[in-house]
């Protein structure tokens, strides 16, 4: 290397620091941070298990389905690959994950997590199963998830805080099981349902609170059908936030649940959990890192 050559690479160098220099104090702990993401997708879906329970059908009360002879019907159960509910494929550089949502069921974690930032991208495919082919496409993101698979209503998901994955409503909140949690939101009046707002006070939804389960998003901030989706989860002791495409939707505090001895307990780490919810819907890109702190910017939410 000449010197010509040598001063252009010290310029380069110190050109680039100094643009780090530019970012804000939040940024520049963002870059450091980047290479401590984990990609959660490779071809074979190691990094996941699966479950399937069943095809519910129109009218499911939430009780154990019966064959017509009464009898309990077992669920599917986990990793029965032969249904090809979960497949991957190969679309460009991309590796994506194919959901078809012809039983209801999901994507369990392999880990547990808990102080992290989960980013994933999604978009919808074109199917619909029973019972929701009037209804709008539907799945999540099931954080903090605990326990037996099974435990909530369709008796398919483990007891969880839900970022919802659904047409017009991606980022709506509901409980699953036990589940509670404080989140910034009008208070529902007659037959409304509460709809999250950054200006407001929390509101207990979930187990034991005045508002039932469910939480509306403070926007819709999903694109059109076919494009794909960037959502970001902040999860950071009991607080968490949902984002949609790049603006915040929901926040969140308090995560906690109703134990087996009837006492109110912090939820604060789990698996995590993606629906398979009688829609088709394809994620790419997901991946999480560590939190050791809530940026100043994260930190202003709450």
């Amino acid at each position: 290397m000449n010197n010509i050559q040598i001063r252009v690479l010290c310029v380069c160098i110190l050109s680039i620091i100094i643009s780090c220099s530019d970012f804000p104090k939040d940024e520049q702990q963002n870059i450091t941070k980047e290479v401590q993401w984990k990609y959660l997708i490779d071809e074979e879906l190691s990094n996941w298990d699966t479950y399937l329970s069943f095809k519910h059908q129109k009218g499911y009360d939430g009780s154990a389905p019966k064959n017509e002879d009464g009898t309990l019907i077992d669920p599917i159960g986990m990793n029965k690959s032969e249904y090809k509910v979960f497949t991957t494929v190969k679309e460009g550089e991309d590796e994506i994950i194919k959901v078809s949502g012809e039983y209801y069921g999901c994507l369990i974690s392999k880990e547990e997590y808990k102080d992290y930032h989960l980013q994933l991208k999604f978009k919808w495919g074109d199917k619909k199963w029973t019972p929701r082919e009037s209804l709008l496409k539907d799945s999540g993101i099931l954080y903090h998830s605990i326990g037996p698979v099974g435990a909530e209503h369709w008796r398919t998901w483990m007891l969880s805080q839900e970022f919802q994955i659904m047409q017009g409503h991606t980022g709506d909140y509901w409980n699953q099981a036990t589940s509670a949690i404080d989140i910034r939101a009008y208070t529902p009046e007659y037959i409304m349902n509460p709809m999250a707002n950054e200006h407001q006070d929390y509101l207990h939804i979930g187990e034991g609170g005045p508002y039932k389960n469910y939480c509306l998003r403070s926007n819709d901030y999903e694109k059109l059908h076919g494009e794909w989706n960037t959502l970001d989860l902040i999860c950071y002791k009991d607080k968490s936030l949902h984002i949609v495409n790049g603006n915040v939707v929901m926040i969140l505090k308090n995560s906690r649940y109703l134990n087996s001895q009837g006492e109110m307990v912090p939820l604060t780490a789990g698996k995590i959990q993606l629906q398979s919810e009688a829609a088709e819907i394809h994620f790419k890109d997901i991946r999480i890192r560590g939190l050791d702190s809530l940026s100043s910017n994260y930190k202003t939410y709450f």
